[in-house]
């Protein structure tokens, strides 16, 4: 779910040319879920192969990555560890809005109703332990390395970040501002064209690069205040924030005190939430990261992916050979050039 920062946050459209030559870090759950939400059969049922194991995730990340290779992207995929217990509440409450959902789902089935189909399977997708361990597989074989984080991917990507091993992260929530990311990359796994939510047509979606210092000079704030607002308005950590406090109302009372025990008692934090602040606010802060991990980018292996997608689930075996093709094509361009530079 992430924060809700979008109306304060000041962005910056990128091409995805403008990213060639980098590393960057993606939130590999985050991702994962984007793709579970948004390719779907036209009842909105996840595509599925002829064994019935979901394989939208598969598809999404297949094409993806063939797309960042061939713009000369450099990816590291790092994946959520053990989620701290103030999170794990928030997992629950996401568990049952699913069952819900998938409740009303069955419903919106036997009355042929295919908006609500669409809507409602849409929020009952569940990213499996046999998706993620599929996608990693997928990724190895693609000689993409991965990190798997201590605790939250968002925190341990913020932590390569600014250590200098990756440019930004990839993510479309807030959070990893929150966590200290300093550039945060928003709608590459989306960028492109795609169809309007409401009414016919396409719209373009474009990659939007996040500066945390720009945010920062602009709200007049620091990191310890954007994550004071945040708590304001809810997090992740702390759902559904302070009643009656929006993101406008929030900067204003952070920007008016550097007091905040001062503040949440005067906002009734303890009205809300049977924990204290500063256990929320220090999540942020300390969550744990780690440096057990090696970034090595090695060729990919063309057998191991036909094997997953083709013989496992069932891909058509034309449409990966190309996607493979097109990207060997772009490698040996990319190599030719680099001789020819170099001669």
């Amino acid at each position: 779910m992430g924060v809700s920062l979008k109306e304060l946050i000041t962005k910056e459209e990128i091409e995805l040319k403008d990213l060639s030559g980098k590393v960057l870090a993606f939130d590999a759950f985050n991702m994962l879920y984007q793709f579970l939400t948004t390719i779907r059969a036209v009842d909105g049922s996840p595509l599925t192969d002829s064994k019935g194991h979901v394989t939208s995730h598969l598809i999404g990340l297949f094409s993806r990555l063939v797309r960042f290779l061939e713009a000369g992207i450099k990816p590291i995929f790092v994946f959520d560890g053990e989620a701290p217990d103030l999170k794990k509440k928030e997992r629950e409450r996401r568990k049952k809005l699913k069952l819900d959902a998938e409740a009303k789902y069955k419903v919106a089935l036997q009355e042929k109703d295919v908006d609500s189909m669409k809507k409602f399977a849409s929020r009952s997708s569940k990213l499996t332990e046999e998706m993620v361990n599929d996608a990693k597989e997928l990724i190895a074989a693609f000689g993409i390395p991965i990190v798997q984080a201590p605790s939250e991917g968002e925190a341990q990507a913020a932590y390569m970040v600014e250590k200098g091993e990756a440019f930004a992260c990839v993510s479309q929530d807030y959070d990893s501002l929150l966590f200290g990311c300093n550039l945060l990359i928003h709608n590459l796994s989306i960028a492109g064209k795609r169809k309007k939510i409401h009414g016919l047509g396409y719209k373009t979606v474009k990659p939007e690069l996040i500066r945390s210092s720009e945010v920062f000079n602009k709200l007049g704030i620091d990191r310890d205040k954007l994550i004071v607002l945040s708590m304001c308005i809810g997090t992740d950590f702390n759902v559904g924030g302070i009643k009656g406090v929006g993101p406008k109302g929030a900067l204003k009372k952070v920007k008016e005190t550097d007091d905040w025990d001062a503040l949440f008692k005067e906002l009734k934090w303890d009205d809300f939430f049977p924990y204290p602040w500063e256990e929320v606010f220090y999540l942020f802060k300390k969550l744990p990261h780690t440096d057990d991990y090696v970034l090595e980018w090695s060729r990919l292996n063309k057998d191991k992916i036909k094997t997953l997608l083709v013989e496992n689930h069932d891909f058509a075996i034309d449409r990966v050979e190309s996607s493979l093709e097109k990207l060997k094509k772009s490698e040996d361009k990319k190599k030719q050039k680099s001789l020819g530079d170099f001669m």
